[in-house]
């Protein structure tokens, strides 16, 4: 009895503490670790090399030299904003993001504060753990409810309250049936706790997230349709093919082309912001790492992170030598990328900036903000799904993307970046590497256009699995209209209830659905967005349910779900907030040209492609498709080239159609844009065996003959003139992994290696100008 006694008191003791230290606990905070060694893993070097070290050719097979840079950065303050609105206090429990790695990049660590809130008016709602303890409901015995933190109380008594008002009992399993005091006791404080955390985490609390649970899950159950009072309609926007830059004003509407669309993209991007959306891990590629993490080819092994770093980084470059040659001001322009992770993908993300260096960024130009998991949902009636591991903890689940609205709002940045005079913001997704070739000119259609919300398509095949950007009439109030994307398990019958009630079928002129593809990369105007984000839901998006039923019945699922939200559904906000002002649009490119995302395993993609599947969606295909959209640029520049157009082209490697080459990786600093790239490549030829890698701002190559594998890459001070050179080696060959191979799984979920058996390798890094001629000797001229 006395160790009874003495237990209680020292339960009361600690709840009283951790109920103080909450309430004094910042839901957000920054941590600046200083003097951080990183690891930066160079090009390949050998024992030929040219004495001079700025001056690096390599003619034999590649071997791996490292550089070890020693870096202080700067202590850098978190953005401000308003970090306590909405929010409540929160539990260390709760993070589950990682701020022990830092490589002085600004962090906001952000709770589930920033999950979306539901269409009720929640904000003064966030439960007060300062009042006084309820009453031990009869469910729990009065011994254990003493083991309860006063917070742990009255999340419990929440679920309790919810059941007694609609004699559901949806959450009994969950207070129900406790054993006596003595047993499992650790596990009820650890179970209400986590509870706790989760009501201080939502918006308005479990009371919310559960009663928006049940009416949407209901829905879902009467196969309620959400678009029943409105008509679909094709929405307005443009059209931009690479190639074809005489625009049919019958077609087009006398619209821009492409060439326009990218000039007037390059007026606008000293002022805009990147935010990349990166919470998943490759658990469905069969990888067990972060995305980013992921290489996007093998002949340079940029990884998807480190691609999408050095193009922010070339568009800076750009708008810094804009600016030198029209502007007097030294003003440096710096173009900042915020990266939302998840507890899931938090500390690798940091982990592979800090080993690189952050791949070139500046300390302060990367910040990150970290959003958490909800609770997993059980069954129809909302009941919290339990881990099967243990019934003393609730299973999470993300919250997906659409979070990243109200994180940048919270966090401070939409204040930020208006006080810097950006004007847009652009939005990418993790694994599709073609879509930065459609950044500049979707940025320029909107510039041009007025756009607010500007969203990059594709040609989309008609009952295609891919949602459709489409306009929403509504059939009796007129301010209810909207263009969004709408996704494809519901664009069917809504199309069939409508007009000729044909459904989801193609225009037989083009072959492709009327309503373009969406890629799920979206461009922003930032006084619109700031404007929309300043409203009464502060950035929430709409929330959905996607449960998966065991059978007709649809009252138990198949596994837990939770309540969902997507980044595209921001129009909804728009057309809240500014009615008929929003004016939201599209901008589609050629598929080649901008949509091959790596998100299937290998298994899985070559059991798509024996069901005649020629989009596999494996990071082969995406490799693959990288290179045949270089090949395509190379031949828009005039080099003789084999080209890979049809299937008939592809070969079978590792089970995935791919391209036979030539494999040309055109790095960011080479070339962003396509006057770039016809300007710096001129002539030459290059045959379907070859590799080829180009990088250097001040890099042009003429009259190239290539039959083997070539890389060359020069420093941004660098003015590299290559004439005539001819290169005949063994160049690279991909061989097919062997079931039992133990090869790493990051090469394995390819189903090839790539055998470098020979290449000649130019690396430049001292500032000057040089020459290289057809013997591929280096000269110095300047």
């Amino acid at each position: 009895m006395m160790k009874q006694i003495v237990h209680s008191a020292l339960t009361i003791l600690v709840s009283f503490i951790l109920q103080f230290c909450d309430h004094g606990t910042a839901s957000a905070f920054a941590i600046i670790q200083n003097g951080v060694e990183f690891s930066n893993r160079g090009s390949s070097s050998n024992s030929n090399s040219d004495s001079n070290d700025a001056i690096h050719t390599n003619t034999n097979t590649n071997a791996r030299r490292q550089n070890i840079l020693h870096m202080t950065p700067q202590d850098i303050p978190r953005g401000g904003g308003r970090g306590g609105e909405g929010g409540g206090s929160l539990s260390s429990s709760t993070k589950e993001c990682d701020n022990s790695i830092n490589n002085g990049f600004t962090t906001s660590c952000s709770s589930s504060t920033s999950k979306t809130r539901t269409s009720m008016d929640l904000r003064a709602t966030t439960t007060d753990y300062t009042e006084a303890s309820p009453p031990p409901p009869e469910q729990i015995s009065s011994e254990n409810w003493s083991l309860l933190s006063e917070r742990g109380k009255k999340a419990l008594s929440t679920l309790i309250q919810l059941d007694d008002g609609d004699g559901s009992g949806a959450q009994e399993h969950v207070y129900g049936n406790w054993p006596e005091v003595g047993s499992d006791d650790d596990g009820k404080v650890q179970l209400t706790e986590q509870l706790a955390d989760l009501d201080t985490s939502y918006p308005g609390g479990l009371a919310a997230y559960i009663t928006k649970a049940k009416s949407l899950l209901k829905e879902s159950a009467e196969g309620s349709n959400p678009f029943a009072d409105y008509s679909a309609s094709i929405p307005s926007g443009e059209y931009l093919s690479y190639d074809d830059n005489n625009k049919d004003d019958d077609t087009n509407d006398g619209g821009m082309t492409f060439a326009q669309a990218e000039q007037k993209g390059i007026t606008g991007i000293a002022h805009v912001a990147f935010v990349l959306v990166a919470g998943g891990l490759g658990e469905r590629l069969g990888y067990s790492g972060i995305k980013l993490s992921l290489e996007t080819n093998l002949c340079t092994n940029t990884s998807y992170l480190e691609l999408y770093v050095k193009y922010i980084l070339a568009m800076q470059h750009m708008a810094r030598r804009q600016r030198s040659s029209d502007d007097t001001t030294d003003t440096e322009i710096t173009i900042p990328l915020v990266i939302m992770t998840s507890g899931d993908t938090d500390p690798m993300t940091r982990t592979l900036l800090a080993d690189n260096n952050n791949f070139g960024m500046a300390p302060d130009q990367i910040h990150i903000v970290c959003q958490d998991k909800v609770p997993a949902l059980r069954d129809s009636n909302a009941g919290l799904a339990l881990s099967s591991s243990s019934r003393w903890s609730v299973e999470t689940k993300p919250h997906g993307h659409g979070d990243v609205h109200h994180l940048l709002y919270r966090e401070g940045f939409i204040d930020r970046w208006e006080g810097e005079g950006r004007k847009h913001v652009v939005f990418l997704q993790d694994t599709n590497a073609l879509v930065i070739n459609s950044v500049l000119p979707t940025l320029g259609v909107s510039i041009g256009k007025g756009f607010h919300m500007n969203s990059i398509c594709i040609p989309r095949l008609a009952g295609e699995a891919a949602g459709a950007i489409t306009r929403l009439e509504h059939n009796t109030d007129p301010t209810k209209n909207l263009v969004i994307n709408v996704e494809y398990n519901q664009l069917d019958p809504l199309l069939k209830s409508q007009g000729d009630r044909k459904g989801d079928v193609a225009d037989p002129t083009t072959g492709y659905s009327p309503y373009p593809g969406n890629a799920n990369n979206i461009i922003l105007e930032l006084g619109a967005y700031a404007r929309t984000l300043r409203g009464e839901d502060q950035g929430v998006v709409v929330e959905f349910v996607n449960p998966k039923y065991k059978d007709e019945t649809r009252t138990e699922f198949k596994k837990p779900t939770r309540l969902e939200c997507m980044m595209q559904d921001i129009p909804k906000l728009f057309q809240k907030e500014m009615g008929r002002d929003a004016l939201i649009g599209f901008t589609t490119f050629d598929r080649w040209f901008t949509f091959s995302p790596a998100k299937n395993s290998l298994e899985s993609g070559i059991e798509d492609v024996k069901k005649g599947s020629t989009a596999p969606s494996t990071l082969s295909s995406a490799e693959s498709d990288k290179y045949i959209q270089n090949q395509r640029k190379l031949q828009h520049a005039g080099v003789k080239l084999p080209i890979t157009t049809t299937q008939e082209d592809l070969v079978t490697v590792g089970g995935i159609p791919i391209t036979p080459g030539p494999r040309v990786v055109l790095l960011p600093a080479f070339g962003i844009t396509q006057e770039e790239v016809v300007r710096k490549i001129q002539g030459g030829s290059i045959t379907e065996r070859s590799s080829l890698v180009l990088e250097g701002q001040g890099l042009t190559i003429h009259n190239l003959t290539l039959d083997g594998a070539l890389s060359i890459r020069c420093c941004s001070e660098c003015e590299v003139k290559v004439d005539g050179l001819v290169v005949n080696n063994e160049g690279y060959r991909l061989d097919e992994i062997a079931e039992g191979d133990g090869v790493d799984e990051a090469v394995r979920i390819r189903g090839y290696t790539m055998d470098k058996r020979a290449v000649m390798e130019i690396e430049i890094s001292e500032p000057g100008k040089y020459f290289i001629g057809g013997d591929g000797i280096v000269k110095k001229i300047e």
